[in-house]
């Protein structure tokens, strides 16, 4: 009998003649679709070759249908392609009037293959009636990674399980496990059982709580401890549930930073031989490498992974300068530096786990000092770690911060519970492209695939994983396994909205698509026009906008696409369903003001880290995002912001305003006020109006403020902006000059 998830869905649904549905996702490589459908009832069997019994067991599970070993009428049959050219990940479903067949040449396609008929199912109308089809199939990238931090949380086995299942449906085929850091170290490793009587457990639930109130640890039993770990044999059941599903586990081991945790537990693996010093293991003390040795041997015999992930990030360097050990191992190696200090250790750790038959993994940091001849980078930092090291010849998985950091925000951080920063729609996530444009065909090779990071300081239950994974995964997801050409928005979108019923019966607390509008401009400098679309995350959304600055109505005009406006505008949107208002009104002001495409003369340099769109930044007519990382938002550190721009000839000046953002969680500040001068040759300038701050710096929650500057009719060829910082970064996005 089928099982109760399939004939829940079909009730009061039409079935003969609903029309046929293909929402796969990710997007396969090619469909052909037929003419019928393909019936299931009561009756309905699977049939399986010997190979690929495992899978067809799996999907019996998911869908009550009976396992048989002999043909019958109706019949769902996995068979092996005897093919040497079909790639093992690869598979071929048909669907016909008689019955379906999946064909692959190794477990890995028919297990894709199953999850492709598993989603068929459960998109029709109907489920117990399928499309005549023919799917054929395979990835683009071999790395397809979700990661998760258990670190700053710790979240039980179930949830582990349910996690994977996830990654399963949608192809998703590493999971990448990050057991140490400084919250908490979560796997037992019998040698040192300090590591889970201590230093799994804390003072603090909250993460972010613990890291304001001293970081400290309990012991085990204690009433207030709060953390937890795996057990050996548990961890042993997630990598076979994982491997029976097509996913491959990788254990992240955190060295030589990131330590604090074990150094509270054995104190003597530090520079200083004590606890709370420092979170860097002593590089200089052959005490450390016995044991991370032993620590790996453990986790070798858990996790046969190829790749052991060993961290090697944000490592600072402070404690090694001045510890005798470490500075002796400098001059006994030959090494330069601090740097090479951290390049001895990695290779150290590289040359041990390739004795073990086993590769070095690590974030873009273990490029600092040299890298390990045979590791694989992966690179968060942006892209340019990863450039580097397959421009040097090594493999590299793409996990930068902009695309794949499932911990930031998903919409307006008013609108959505506590988060890191940032912001990363599903719209982003969706249009990353994992292969640099700087890379030729030879060293694009390197490319991997790509990963998205779980970091979970701000996401203590697992619904609130659940809430910033989903459906972001599925967007990721279809980015590394459908091939590049084939990718489009509206479209993924569309089969999307047959997913939304799939998480919610598996219970997932995936984020809902925001009623809240991107209003997206294009400037055009010869025409002095700004094309105007308007983007939703919801499906074909009824959007109204006025020009004036009013709210829209019911009877506002009707946006039925792109349209262009010349000179200002103060553009308000919003979604209506039938009268009713949805969500909140957008709104943006359009300028193509007098200083669009002007000399900016930069008094004092923007950060190298943030440059946005350099030189034209300030005077292109595009305001940011909700992110500093949009290449809109220029920052600056030491004196500030301090531009001149040049109008080219003299002008009335009535109006001026800058945008800053605050998000004081990464060190993002207000400046303490703006002042705009005013000069008619470019070397005497006369203050025109300073406008003070009034965002305090204790306002921790992501701030936006325009400094607006009245100008009186004052006349000048320059305009000379001055925002000092206050402290940490200041961000701004365009001086708009009337």
């Amino acid at each position: 009998m089928l099982m109760k998830y399939i004939g829940a869905i079909g009730l009061g649904l039409m079935s003969i003649t609903a029309e046929a549905q293909v929402s796969i996702i990710p997007q396969p490589q090619e469909v052909k679709m037929g003419q019928g459908v393909f019936r299931m009832n009561d009756h309905t069997v699977i049939m399986s070759a010997r190979e690929f019994r495992d899978v067809a067991v799996l999907f019996s599970g998911q869908t009550g249908i009976r396992m048989m070993k002999d043909k019958a009428v109706g019949m769902i049959r996995f068979t092996k392609l005897n093919k040497a050219s079909l790639d093992t990940n690869a598979y071929i479903l048909r669907v016909r009037p008689s019955g379906v067949e999946l064909q692959a040449s190794g477990v890995q396609g028919a297990l894709y293959g199953m999850q492709s008929l598993l989603q068929l199912i459960r998109t029709q109308p109907d489920p117990k009636v399928l499309p005549v089809l023919e799917i054929r199939d395979s990835p683009r990238f071999a790395y397809r990674g979700m990661h998760l931090d258990v670190s700053r949380h710790f979240f039980p086995v179930p949830f582990i399980h349910k996690f994977i299942d996830l990654m399963a449906l949608y192809k998703m085929n590493t999971f990448h496990w990050h057991l140490t850091d400084g919250a908490g170290w979560r796997l037992e490793i019998k040698k040192y059982p300090k590591l889970t009587q201590q230093a799994a457990w804390r003072t603090h639930a909250y993460c972010m709580d613990w890291w304001a109130n001293g970081r400290k640890y309990l012991e085990a039993g204690n009433p207030n401890a709060y953390g937890g770990y795996y057990t050996q044999e548990e961890a042993k059941e997630i990598v076979q549930y994982a491997a029976r599903r097509g996913i491959t586990v990788i254990p992240e081991i955190e060295m030589p930073g990131h330590s604090e945790e074990v150094l509270a537990a054995y104190p003597h693996l530090s520079c200083s031989g004590l606890p709370y010093q420092s979170s860097e293991f002593c590089l200089g003390n052959d005490s450390t490498f016995t044991f991370l040795e032993d620590v790996l041997n453990e986790v070798i015999a858990i996790f046969p992974s190829k790749y052991i992930h060993i961290g090697g990030d944000e490592a600072s360097r402070k404690a090694w300068k001045s510890c005798p050990k470490c500075q002796q191992r400098i001059r006994n190696e030959h090494l330069k530096n601090e740097d090479e200090l951290q390049s001895y250790g990695i290779r150290r750790m590289e040359k041990y786990l390739t004795g073990k038959k086993r590769k070095l993994l690590g974030w873009d940091e273990i490029l600092e000092g040299g890298l390990a001849p045979e590791a694989t980078v992966m690179s968060w930092r942006g892209e340019k770690g990863g450039i580097t090291a397959a421009t040097e010849g090594h493999d590299v998985i793409m996990t930068p911060g902009g695309y794949c950091y499932f911990d930031a925000y998903q919409a307006d951080p008013a609108t959505e519970p506590p988060a890191i920063g940032g912001f990363l729609p599903l719209s982003k996530v969706y249009a990353y492209e994992p292969v640099p444009a700087e890379l030729d065909t030879a060293k694009a090779r390197h490319i991997l695939g790509a990963q998205a990071n779980i970091w979970t300081e701000y996401m203590p239950a697992t619904y609130q994983v659940e809430y910033m994974a989903f459906p972001r995964m599925l967007a990721l997801s279809e980015v590394l396994w459908s091939r590049k050409e084939q990718r489009n928005w509206d479209d993924f979108k569309t089969r999307l909205q047959k997913h939304y019923g799939i998480l919610q019966r598996l219970n997932v607390n995936y984020y809902r698509p925001s009623y809240q509008l991107q209003i997206k401009t294009q400037i055009d400098q010869q025409r002095k026009t700004t094309r105007i679309t308007f983007d939703s995350e919801q499906y074909q959304p009824q959007i109204r906008y006025t020009l004036d600055g009013s709210r829209p109505t019911a009877a506002s005009a009707l946006y039925t696409g792109p349209f262009e406006i010349t000179g200002s505008a103060k553009v308000q949107a919003a979604i209506f369903k039938d009268t009713a208002l949805q969500g909140r009104p957008a709104g943006l002001p359009v300028d193509y003001h007098k200083a669009i495409g002007k000399k900016v003369t930069y008094n004092e340099p923007w950060s190298s880290s943030y440059p946005a769109q350099k030189e034209a930044t300030l005077v292109n007519g595009y305001r940011g995002s909700l992110t500093y990382g949009d290449g809109q938002w220029q920052g600056f550190l030491g004196k500030g912001l301090d531009v001149t721009i040049d109008l080219e000839q003299e002008e009335t000046l009535t109006s001026l305003s800058i945008g800053f953002m605050q998000l004081t969680g990464p060190g993002v500040y207000m400046p303490p006020y703006v002042e705009v001068l005013l000069s008619a040759d470019g070397q005497h300038f006369a203050p025109a109006q300073k406008v003070e701050n009034d965002i305090p710096a204790s306002h921790s929650r992501l701030a936006f403020k325009d400094f607006i500057f009245d100008l009186k009719g004052q006349k000048a060829r320059y305009v000379r902006v001055k925002a000092p910082t206050q402290k940490g970064f200041l961000f701004t996005d365009e001086i708009i000059v009337y």
